[in-house]
């Protein structure tokens, strides 16, 4: 019982969108500007660094929260990590707007930063230095998604941990389908 709680609420935690709030104390559409994408870059783009600066944050505390109350729950850095994985579910599904959320990155380094905070904080790290050297957000999301699975495989508590991060890499990559066929094609989006 307590599990499932604790996935509920990661998923229910994960369904803030910060960037439809921003966007809203603005006046601003978020899902019909810019790229339509209801996270950190968009709103960067659309409204301001300094509020997409917040969204970040808030995406990122989502994930630290989420993670958190798992393991906390549930005694174990596996059920953190399945709830911050809910988390990131919710933050690409949210319930209530009807589905059309982020792509999750962001509350995955949260998740991360909870579960393993070196390995959060190095993969963090290195995405903003991605985007500085790229100006491409997208590409400085799939190599840090990807890396995380090695990571979580290595240094998790549980190998089993791996499987779990594999699952939500995997959401945020399919997340970025668009993004990977503008950078297979005709370029991509750039900050």
């Amino acid at each position: 019982m307590t599990e499932a709680l604790a996935l509920v609420v990661g998923y229910v935690i994960g369904s803030i969108d910060f960037a439809v709030l921003a966007a809203r104390l603005k006046g601003v559409d978020i899902y019909s500007e810019g790229s339509g994408n209801p996270g950190a870059s968009n709103v960067s783009r659309v409204i301001g660094r300094g509020a997409g600066a917040l969204v970040l944050v808030g995406d990122l505390l989502k994930g630290v929260a989420a993670a958190a109350f798992g393991e906390f729950v549930g005694g174990s850095e596996l059920l953190g990590l399945a709830a911050g994985g809910l988390a990131v579910a919710g933050h690409c599904f949210p319930v209530w707007h009807r589905f059309r959320g982020g792509k999750g990155v962001a509350t995955t380094v949260g998740v991360l930063l909870w579960i393993i905070p070196w390995l959060g904080l190095g993969l963090a790290v290195m995405w903003a230095a991605i985007i500085a050297a790229t100006r491409v957000s997208s590409f400085g999301s799939l190599t840090i998604v990807t890396l995380a699975i090695p990571g979580v495989w290595l240094w998790a508590e549980e190998a089993r941990s791996a499987v779990v991060m594999a699952a939500i890499s995997l959401l945020v990559v399919a997340r970025h389908k668009d993004n990977i066929r503008r950078m297979l094609g005709t370029g991509e989006h750039s900050l």
